[in-house]
Formats: structure tokens, sequence, C-alpha cells
């Protein structure tokens, strides 16, 4: 019954506002100033109501992620599984900060980057976001995307594990995507680089640490920078994002 009731209680406010919305133009200066306020102030609420209810639907991001044999540690960064406010920029700044662990740089003087956050339509697409970036006119000599995962990534990292970095990429024309990942030990920090491997819209870029240089006993952090070369002119979208982490297979 209250569920009745709250219905229609909200029916009646939302028909109230709508006619209120067709005589705004004969209520008083006074009383049209106040039932403004109070407008912007149900506005307000009503998008917190609007993101709050957005991340409630959202499904486990974590729960759907492709991960290796024996893979102990998985990931997919915020901007591909929680809304952005807000969800477009026009003329990107550098740094761009997208959340805690995402943030995008270019060295470009004059800015005609544009990025938006999507929510994904194609069922095929585990990330409930994507990231769309139109790239015009670019002065710069990089742009990258640097994902700082949590420091679970590095718990107990040793030269035995690999890194998988995963991605849905739709490039309007076809460009290269590198991957850099660096693992800082001590005062040191080692670097590895992939040209990611994309088929049908599909990237992939391993890094295997037995090949690396790493103290194991001094690893502190790591990061992985997602080089788009030669950017200009064209339309990216990045429709979903992942890394993970295992052990390799015993030989």
């Amino acid at each position: 019954m209250s569920g009745f009731i709250e219905k229609r209680l909200l029916r009646k406010s939302a028909e109230r506002w709508d006619d209120l919305a067709k005589r705004a133009s004969g209520i008083p200066v006074e009383d049209l100033r106040a039932l403004r306020q109070q407008a912007k102030r149900m506005r307000r609420k009503m998008d917190a109501f609007i993101a709050s209810a957005e991340a409630a639907l959202i499904p486990d991001p974590q729960s759907d992620i492709q991960r290796p044999d024996q893979c102990d540690w998985a990931w997919r960064p915020e901007p591909w599984c929680q809304p952005r406010r807000p969800a477009g920029v026009v003329e990107v700044a550098s740094p761009h900060r997208l959340s805690d662990h995402a943030t995008l740089f270019h060295d470009c003087a004059r800015s005609e980057i544009t990025l938006s956050q999507l929510r994904n339509d194609d069922p095929t697409v585990a990330a409930p976001f994507g990231l769309l970036m139109d790239v015009y006119r670019f002065d710069g000599s990089y742009l990258s995307l640097v994902l700082t995962p949590p420091c679970e990534a590095v718990s107990e990292l040793n030269r035995n594990h690999y890194f998988s970095l995963r991605a849905r990429i739709e490039r309007e024309q076809p460009i290269e995507i590198y991957a850099r990942l660096n693992i800082q030990h001590g005062p040191n920090t080692e670097q590895i680089v992939r040209q990611m491997d994309i088929r049908d819209d599909a990237g992939l870029a391993e890094f295997d640490l037995a090949y690396s240089n790493i103290n194991e006993k001094r690893v502190e952090k790591a990061w992985i920078d997602v080089i788009f070369d030669n950017p200009a002119m064209n339309q990216i979208r990045l429709s979903d994002m992942t890394l993970t982490r295992a052990p390799r297979a015993d030989l």
C-alpha cells in the first residue's frame, strides 16, 4: 500500500511542476523566483538519486572479467564500471583525472580532444560503460592513458607472474596502440613495452616478468601507460579495459 501511495504522490508532484511550467509567464516575479530556487534544490536531489540508482543497478563490475588459468588478481578500472560526472569533457587538459586510478596525459599546446563516457549497449561487452575519445588536430608528441592499479596488483609479485591487459577497441582510422608496464622496485623502475595485438576490435598485451630484472623483495607499485600513436583526426572507442595477473604455467 505504501508503494502505491508513494507512486501517486510522485505522479501528483510531477503533474504540479508540469502545470507550473505552463503557467510560468503569469506567475508573480517574487513567487516565480522562490519556485525556481525550490526546483533547483529538487533537481540536485533528483540528480543524486539518479546517480545512486545507476550505481545500484550495475552488476558487480569485477565479476565478469576474462581470467587466465590460475589467475590470482583481476581488475576493471573505474571509468568502465562507474558513472562519471560530468560524462563528457571538451578540450581535455593534461593531466585529466578520470578516476583515482586512471588519468589521461598529452603535451598539446592546444587541446582538440574530447572525451565522454557512454553506456555500453553491446551485450557481448561485459563492462557497463565505455570511453569515447575524439581527437582532431593534434600538435603534441604523445597521448597516453595511465592506469594505476591498486596495491593488490603487486602484492607478493614475483618473476613467475605475467600481466594481461585486455581491451575492446574500435578505431575510426587504424592506429597503433602500445602498452608499457612500469614496476617500481626500490630506486629503480622496470619497463616492459608491448604493442597491443588488436583483432576484431579485441586488444591484448601481455607482460611476462620472467624476462624482467625486478627485485621481488622491493616492489612498491606498478602502472601501465596505454599510448596512442599518431592519434590525429581519429575517433577511438574503448568499450572495455581489464588487467589480470597470473603465474606462468609450470613446464
